[in-house]
Parts: C-alpha cells; structure tokens; sequence
C-alpha cells in the first residue's frame, strides 16, 4: 500500500468513527479496528451478581468484572464506607511517615490475615502496581545486601502479573508482550505448568512437577545463581487459561529455590481473599513467600486498592538500607489513599461477619461439579478449576488435544453466544479458553443458572461449526 493509500484508508477510518460515535474512550484489551465497526457495550447498573445494560438487558456477571467484584454490585456498606471517609478525609500520603487512621487500620487488618511470614504492607491503586514494587522491593533489597548483580526475575509462560513495564515483561503471553518490546533484559521465563498441555505421554501429575521443577534449576543454573532474584507465580494461574499447578509442583519448585537463595513473590491478586476456598492461594498450595501482592478483592473492587506485602527479614535489610540512602526513594501519589483503604477495611470485614469463606466452600462444590461435566462437552478439551474459579479449554479434537485454528476465535463465538444467553465470561488471551469466576456471593440457583447459560452457548456453536463444515 503507498503512502497516499495509507493516508486514505486512515481517513475513511477516522470518519468511520465519527459516524459510529464510538467515543473517546481508547479501550485496553480491545480490537480496535473492530470497535470502530461495532462500538462499545455499555453497562448502566448492576446488583447482586447481575448487571444491565443500557438496553435493560439483565447478565450474569460471571466474570465478577475482571476476576474481582467479589461482593457483587449493590453493597451498600462499601459506599456507605466511602462516602463516610469523604466527608472525613478525602486524601491523605503516606510520604515522609504520615498516614490516616483508617490506613494504619487496614494495614494491621491485612497482616493478620495474610500469608505467613508477612510483616509490612505497601498500599497502591492496583495489582500491576503491586507487581511493579515487589520487583523494585527485590532489587532494593539484593542492592542493600550488596548482591548487585542478583537482579533477574523469572516468571511463567503465560502468567499474567499486569502490564505496567515491569508486569508486561513477566506477562508471557505473545498478544501482551510481542508489540511492546518485552521482556525486558532482566525477566526470564520458564515453563508454564499445565499438565494437560504439557504433560508428556505417559508421564504422571508429579513427574511433571518434577520436570518443571528441573527445568527451573536449569535456567537458575544456566543463567548464573548469583544472577537471580526472584520467582513470581500466581498459586492458580488465571488470564493464562485458569491453569492450577499439577499435584506437588510447588512443594518441588520451592525446594529449587531455596537451594539457590531465590526469593518467591506469590501473586495472589486473583487468588486472594477466598477465590480458591481458601483465605489465599498460598493457603491451597502450601506456599510459603517472601512476598504477596493482592488487590481486586481487597475493596471488591469498589475502589483502586493494592497491597504489596513483605516479610520481616526483607523490611529489616531495606529498612537499614534506607537509613544509609536518607529515605526509601519510592511512592505513589495515592499510596495509602484514605477512601481506598475505608473501603477496603470495610470488606475485610464483611468477608468476616458474614463468614464468607464458609460460604464459598459450600457453593464451590456445585460449582466445580457442573464444571466437571462440561468436560464432556464434544468441544472442550479439559475443563478445570478450584474453590469459585475455572475454564473450559476448547478444542477441535478432544483425542489428540487439537486446538481450532486461531482465526476461527471459538472461544469468542462463545463468549459472544453467552451474551446471547444473559451471560458474562471471558475468552481469554491466551488459547481458545473460557474463564469463569464469578462473585463469591453466588448461590447454588445462580451457579445452575451461570452454567446452564454456558451449556447452551457451547451446543449453539458446536452446532454451527458442524453445520458450517458441512456446507
């Protein structure tokens, strides 16, 4: 195409969009070109765990927004709790050792229930900045014990940990990573630890832990112990494809690194707060960090809220370090925002009173069952999951594991007849699969409803690829 044509094609598109009123709204995670022609979907009001769209179409949230809506839409006590710190004080720092009551509170609230041995919380706006600070937490601390060169961390092969700089290079998944110039130099990645996908023939759950776990030496090994800092992993991967770790995996991948002084960052920003039927992820798999990052539950995401958490080995060495430096050369704006932490406090609490835990593990039961049966499904290759979150993988051929050819995106076909049905899911960036992971505070009817939905959206596309590949 020369220039000109170019030039030309550019201006049709932008008179496209004048025409569509698509808005102004550059939206993340979007065909772009395709939202020209479409336009957004626009939700107006949601309660429970239902949403409605400017139409007065009423969905299943089954998604819980983006794997965080865990109290629903319409709880009155998060807004109350907001509205109350408002009119008390809308915003405070946390530079230079101030704080706000509220934010004292909330930090001494999450450390009692947190994975242990945590000992300080670091507030931020959202889960890549808490991803983002745990890896300058590292480098501060291997700088501080004088280990300069101890700076590479590793991630997995399609973990998400957001897309800042820093979490688009831990980020494995082609589409986040192939456009932007990651990873940087210092993140490396090993293997992803799926036994459906990646499991050798004949080779059991714990032999492929095993494997990874070797793996994982290998790289540590090849790429120089004195080199790497740190592993980060999600206890249940999720934007990868839902993916929870094969029977000993992390028990194995811990042994390696405490063998080479490896620090363990466990990314519980999906898995936190009950998701797993557990209070954390670290909880179901025995994991034992030096450092967690949660967010998305932490408020239910009423309100922007993170937290990076460590332990008090790693706050004594940079604590000292600080005091060699005159201060520790990091913050946000919003660190320790009053109106995020109110209502962040606030659902801690609700989690508590209304013991919601006890809840999710009874409805996970149903849940995972009618999860289970859909594994039956003629297009679904593995259908997987723990406590209230799972996916369907689909698949061309159930047999030999044959994925659909990318450009039929089934997954979307999915997802687009589940809107059909009055259902939200996602089809994920990474493969042709399904996430499902919705509200903590689903009952058994609504999880029938949710699957039922899902039921019928697989037949309806399974049908029309049958009848498409007759013709």
């Amino acid at each position: 195409m020369t220039q000109v044509a170019a030039t030309e094609t550019i201006h049709a598109r932008q008179k496209t969009i004048a025409e569509k009123d698509i808005g102004s709204n550059l939206h993340p995670f979007t065909n772009l070109l395709q939202h020209q022609e479409i336009g957004p979907k626009t939700y107006v009001r949601g309660e429970g765990i239902y949403i409605w769209d400017e139409n007065g179409n009423k969905f299943i949230e089954g998604l819980a927004g983006l794997w965080c809506t865990s109290l629903g839409f319409s709880e009155q006590r998060l807004v109350d709790a907001a509205t109350k710190q408002l009119q008390t004080l809308p915003y405070n720092h946390s530079f230079a050792g101030r704080t706000a009551p509220v934010v004292a509170e909330l930090a001494d609230k999450l450390l009692s229930v947190a994975p242990k041995p945590m000992s300080k919380a670091y507030f931020v706006t959202s889960g890549s900045e808490a991803v983002d600070s745990a890896v300058k937490f590292v480098w501060y601390y291997n700088n501080a014990l004088g280990r300069h060169e101890k700076k590479k961390i590793i991630s997995r092969e399609r973990g998400y940990h957001g897309v800042t700089i820093v979490g688009t290079s831990l980020t494995a998944i082609p589409t986040i990573q192939e456009a932007f110039d990651a990873p940087l130099e210092r993140f490396k990645q090993t293997g992803r630890p799926h036994y459906y996908r990646c499991g050798l023939e004949g080779e059991s759950e714990e032999e492929f832990a095993s494997r990874r776990a070797r793996e994982l030496e290998e790289l540590i090994f090849a790429e120089g112990p004195d080199s790497i800092a740190a592993l980060i992993a999600e206890p249940v991967m999720g934007a990868g494809g839902v993916i929870p770790p094969p029977k000993t995996y992390f028990q194995k991948i811990q042994k390696v690194l405490k063998k080479y002084d490896v620090l363990l960052i466990a990314d519980e920003v999906i898995n936190g707060f009950g998701r797993t039927g557990n209070p954390w992820g670290c909880d179901t798999y025995d994991i034992v960090p030096d450092i967690v990052t949660c967010a998305k539950q932490i408020s239910s995401a009423y309100i922007p809220i993170g937290a990076t958490m460590i332990s008090e080995s790693i706050y004594q060495t940079i604590a000292e370090a600080s005091a060699r430096h005159g201060v520790f050369g990091t913050g946000f704006t919003y660190t320790g925002h009053p109106v995020g932490a109110a209502v962040a406090l606030e659902t801690l609490k609700i989690y508590e009173e209304r013991n919601v835990l006890a809840h999710v593990r009874e409805v996970m039961v149903p849940f995972q069952n009618r999860l289970r049966e859909l594994g039956s499904h003629p297009l679904v290759g593995e259908a997987r999951g723990v406590g209230l979150i799972g996916a369907v993988e689909i698949v061309a051929d159930k047999d030999a594991k044959q994925p659909f050819d990318p450009e039929m995106k089934v997954a979307f076909q999915v997802y687009q007849q589940c809107l059909e049905n009055g259902l939200i899911v996602r089809a994920l960036p990474s493969g042709d699969t399904i996430g499902i992971c919705p509200p903590l505070i689903i009952t058994e009817r609504q999880i029938n409803d949710l699957f039922d939905a899902l039921e019928l959206a697989l037949n309806t596309v399974h049908t029309n690829l049958r009848t498409s590949n007759a013709s």
